[in-house]
């Protein structure tokens, strides 16, 4: 008698929502986000496009929650520091994020509103200011001043990377010392790290970490004379000045 076989066919990873994301945010990290598309996504997990369409409503959708999953990234607050160094681990978290991930910067910027995990980091990063003593309005003068930083990169004014031929820069150097010799003085004196420059510019990690340090440094000054801040349990005291006795 014959004997029927039946072969099973391989059970196929169910489509979600997280897959296609980690499947986006792949792809963008190999070739940036301008050539990602939803077709690309779907050759990549193995499915027609059309099923992407049953999670993610469009190009843009699928880019919130890509910002979202490199947002996810970051890590959480310190428990037991200072609300200083609390912030300032937590930005530079926020940049060894988008190190990781160098066209999420760009994304960030061109969102129109912010993701629910950008507001939600956000909304600790308040949190943290609040808990170190900050004032309402200090906290609020605060995350203007911060901008961008707070997520780990700082927005650039102009795109001063080159890209002309070697012979035209030449020319143009030239023309830029004779016109602007203040600025090429300081251009021809400089150096830049590119390998942790996050987006357009010159945001290099040493010139990211003077900007928030100058700025943290200023903040804590202010915090320390704001007389409607209230009192901090991590703040420390002002210079000069010992903790009460309890």
């Amino acid at each position: 008698m014959a004997t029927k076989i039946e072969q099973t066919a391989p059970t196929r990873e169910p489509l979600t929502n997280e897959r296609i994301l980690l499947a986006a945010v792949a792809l963008a990290d190999q070739g940036g986000v301008d050539s990602l598309s939803m077709r690309k996504v779907a050759q990549e997990l193995g499915v027609v496009p059309m099923a992407l369409y049953k999670h993610v409503a469009n190009k843009d959708e699928m880019l919130d929650g890509m910002i979202d999953a490199v947002v996810g990234e970051i890590d959480p607050p310190l428990a037991d520091a200072d609300w200083k160094t609390t912030m300032r681990e937590r930005v530079l978290s926020a940049r060894r994020a988008l190190l990781r991930h160098p066209w999420a910067s760009q994304v960030i910027e061109s969102r129109t509103n912010p993701t629910p995990m950008v507001i939600g980091y956000m909304d600790s990063m308040i949190g943290i200011l609040r808990k170190g003593g900050f004032s309402i309005d200090l906290t609020h003068h605060a995350m203007h001043a911060m901008g961008s930083r707070a997520l780990g990169f700082s927005q650039e004014l102009f795109d001063d990377t080159p890209d002309d031929p070697p012979a035209v820069q030449a020319i143009q150097a030239q023309w830029m010392a004779e016109t602007y010799p203040n600025i090429s003085e300081m251009v021809a004196g400089i150096t830049h790290d590119d390998a942790t420059v996050v987006g357009l510019g010159c945001d290099d990690q040493f010139e990211f970490e003077f900007a928030l340090d100058l700025m943290l440094d200023g903040l804590e000054r202010l915090r320390r004379n704001d007389s409607t801040a209230p009192r901090s349990r991590s703040a420390s005291p002002p210079a000069g000045k010992g903790r009460s006795a309890t």
